[in-house]
């Protein structure tokens, strides 16, 4: 059996865009900007980019405690 190895650290998921939040929410892009803009749903910005951590995304999802 293969065991993790403990001194290589895992690689964490790419960040989401909003098309990619969207997809996953199945919504419309508006919808995932106007969740962003009043708060609900917590965001990167890299510049004018807004990204988020897939693990935020699915907590939102599931009406779960966001944890930022």
């Amino acid at each position: 059996m293969n065991q993790p190895n403990p001194a290589v650290p895992a690689v964490p998921e790419k960040l989401w865009d909003v098309k990619d939040v969207a997809a996953y929410l199945k919504s419309s892009r508006s919808f995932v900007y106007k969740a962003v803009e009043a708060g609900k749903l917590p965001c990167l910005r890299i510049g004018t980019m807004v990204r988020f951590k897939p693990e935020i995304v699915r907590a939102f999802a599931e009406g779960g405690p966001i944890s930022r």
